[in-house]
This record gives C-alpha cells, structure tokens and sequence, in this order.
C-alpha cells in the first residue's frame, strides 16, 4: 500500500490539516476575518480529501486481506466469505480514485460563495421578456428544492408580462459553484403568447450569475459613492408612490489594469426600507466590482479549456428550450433530454450534474493525476 502512486500524493497532508486545525482557533487569526475564512475553507477541503482518504486506505487493506485469505485459506467457508469480500470491494477501487483525484484539483476559489443572479430579456421583444420570467420562475423553483434562500433586489416587468429585468441573490452553501453552469444565452423556440398565426418564433434571455463579493474583496472609498432616492413605482400598498424607498447609487470605478474610469449605475427598489435597498446595492457594488477585478482569471480559464462549461463568454449560447418539441439542448456538452415540462419546473440537476461531470474531465486532463 506505500507504492501506491495516489496514497503517496495523499501523505503529508494530515500534518498540514493538524496545522490549519490549530490556526483556525488562534485568536489573533480569527480577528484577521480574510485570513480566517481562507483557512476554514482549506480546513474543510482537507477535510473531505482525508475522508476519502481513509476510506480508500480501508478498501484497499480489505482487498489486501481478502487476497491473503484466498491464496493460505482452505476452509471452503472462508474462502467464499473473502471471494464475497474481493467481488464487493474490487469494483469500487476506481471511482473511489477518481473521487479523490477530483478532490486533490485545487477548487475554483468562489464556488463556496453566494451568487448574484441577472436574468435580461434579449432578441424576441415581449416574447424575451416572458421567457425571462420562465427561467426566474425555474430557477426559483430549483432554489426551493436546494433549501436556497432568494431574495430580489431589482427587476422591470415586460409589457406582456415577465420581466425585461430581474436581478437576485441566492444564499445557501455551493451557491456559485452549482449556478455558474446557467450563465450564458438561454434561446426558446416555441409559439408566443402574443403570435396570432401560431408561428414558432425563436426568442433569447442571457443569464449572468456572478459571485457575492464578501466586503473584503474588494476596497471601495464610501465616501465617493453618489446616492440618489426616489419613489418605486408599481402595484399595491399604501407607501407606494409616497416614500422614497427606492436607491440609486453612481460610483466611479478605476480598472486596476487598464487605468481607465467607468461609472456604475446600481438601482435598488425591491423593499420599502431605505436603508435596506443601500445594502443590497452595495452588495451589488461589490460584486460587479469583484467580477470586473477578476475578469483575467476568468479569461485565462476559458483560454485553457476550450470545452469549459462554467466560464468565459457570457455572450455564448448554452441552451436551446424547444417547446414543439419538448425538448431541451445544452450545446456545451451536446445534451438533449426530452423533459421540457419539469426541466422549466425546476428538475435541472441532471443536466447541471452532466456539466460538473464534463468540466472534472477537464481539470483532470490539466492536472495530470
């Protein structure tokens, strides 16, 4: 068991974890919140891989001793009880490997995080705006099955219904490393609500899921933000039109790269508490700043894997929904199901699942393991 190529990657790594162990409950690491979070975060990886490792160790002395069994046992009882044991054990030798080479990859930092959700409307007019509405209520109803938290923070209604706009955070665990696979052109091809000669029309919404930035990631001088109230507009209740609930915020953004400026305009108007419409903004703020600061490393993983599912060009077209049909294709991973029905009612793990699986093969490939 010592030669084993993979348990030889694997040693050392229990005294690294004793280490993070004691860091994480030092004081003067636990007032450096940056630091703190970095390492519970390694502390669980590691936690996980040693798991694995374990297990692995556990199956491996069990076919070990199962083979001794057959080769020195004579007692025919014996002997099937360790054939029982070496047929069980022997099949789940691979995958138990493929796990904790998957685990050994080095995560993509922001997957443990919350993500920010923007769903527009694009080619197809009213009927964008409808479909719009169709992927929020989707992802709405996956959130629900994930035990997922949602909370909108800005949206503008279609003039037909659904939303020309709608922007939301989800809070939960994995947040970003599960829905960065939906970012992207989602296409419909089916008769809209508005057509009178039943006419299938091809209409299109972009989906941009970005990681929560946490007030840590990025700087922003406070003082420099300009804010702007006015009254939110829409149906219902009595401070509608009467309070000034609703937020705007301008803040010039330098590109550390590049020096240029750019303004970003944010808009809040989602709850009728002021105070907490400025902080989903500011969160927002954070977040596009964030996504801005890192879009080079999101680049460079793109360039390296030319089949990569979760990144790069959010101008690309992932998803085609055929509602004639019923069928749905992710052009990722050349996918077609024919579940239309429950995939736009929430049921898209499978597909979610397949991209995970598509984009381990390639940080396989990159790491060589």
């Amino acid at each position: 068991m010592t030669t084993n190529p993979l348990l030889q990657k694997l040693s050392g790594l229990e005294h690294k974890f004793e280490e993070i162990s004691t860091l994480i409950t030092d004081p003067s690491v636990i007032a450096d919140q940056k630091r703190y979070v970095k390492l519970n975060k390694e502390y669980r990886d590691l936690e996980r891989i040693l798991d694995a490792k374990r297990k692995y160790e556990t199956m491996l002395q069990g076919i070990e001793e199962a083979k001794e069994i057959l080769e020195t046992e004579k007692d025919p009882e014996m002997r099937e009880m360790a054939k029982a044991e070496l047929d069980a054990l022997e099949p789940q030798v691979e995958p138990m490997e493929e796990e904790i080479k998957i685990l050994l990859i080095p995560a993509d930092p922001e997957d443990g995080k919350n993500a920010i959700v923007e769903i527009r409307g694009g080619t197809g007019g009213d009927e964008a705006a409808i479909f719009a509405g169709d992927l929020y209520r989707m992802y709405q109803k996956y959130c629900e099955t994930k035990g997922w938290h949602m909370e909108v923070s800005n949206f503008s209604e279609g003039t037909s219904g659904g939303f020309k706009e709608m922007v939301f955070t989800v809070s939960g665990e994995n947040v970003y490393g599960t829905l960065k696979y939906e970012s992207g052109v989602h296409r419909v091809q089916r008769v809209p609500q508005t057509e009178t000669q039943g006419r299938v029309h091809t209409s299109a919404a972009t989906v941009a899921v970005l990681p929560e930035a946490d007030e840590f990631d990025v700087v922003i001088n406070e003082g420099e933000i300009k804010w702007d109230t006015f009254r939110s507009g829409g149906a219902g209740g009595q401070n509608v039109n009467k309070v000034e609930s609703g937020v705007r915020l301008r803040y010039v953004w330098k590109n550390p790269n590049t020096g240029t400026a750019e303004e970003i305009l944010i808009e809040c108007t989602e709850t009728r508490d002021q105070p907490k419409n400025k902080e989903r903004a500011l969160a927002r703020l954070r977040t596009m700043i964030y996504d801005k600061e890192h879009q080079k490393y999101v680049d460079d993983i793109a360039a390296r894997r030319k089949t990569m599912v979760s990144t790069g060009d959010r101008s690309a077209k992932i998803r085609t929904y055929n509602y004639p049909q019923g069928r749905v294709t992710d052009h990722r991973i050349n996918l077609t199901i024919y579940n239309l029905s429950a995939f736009v009612d929430g049921d898209i793990q499978g597909v979610i699942d397949q991209l995970i699986i598509a984009e381990n093969a390639e940080r396989l490939k990159e790491s060589e393991l």
